[in-house]
């Protein structure tokens, strides 16, 4: 299990934005990851998605990294931003445009 953790850990600090879904970008497995998806595309952020269905050690070692029982998981600039509850309201509030402008990956106009 180290392994998946030791992936995931890297996948995490290399990316600036990474979403762990069911799916992929393009073709979401599921309305959530959907959900996530179309804000993040929305605000026009550039992000790498990685599909949790791939690999059932995977879809449970995401889980055991973050200590959250769910997928979608997002990550910006390392640090775990929430499920798809979460980031639907910190959307709605504005405040995800502000944490990913604020790490210098979007314009805070766009």
């Amino acid at each position: 299990m180290s392994e998946v953790r030791d992936w995931i850990d890297n996948v995490v600090k290399t990316n600036d934005v990474v979403l762990f879904m069911k799916g992929t970008p393009e073709q979401p497995q599921c309305g959530f990851s959907g959900r996530v998806t179309q804000m993040l595309d929305y605000l026009q952020v550039p992000y790498s998605g990685v599909n949790v269905l791939e690999s059932d050690v995977l879809r449970q070692g995401i889980k055991d990294y973050s200590d959250w029982p769910t997928v979608p998981q997002l990550y910006v600039k390392g640090e775990f931003v929430g499920g798809c509850d979460i980031v639907t309201e910190m959307f709605q509030s504005g405040e995800l445009k502000t944490t990913i402008a604020e790490k210098g990956l979007i314009a805070e106009e766009a």
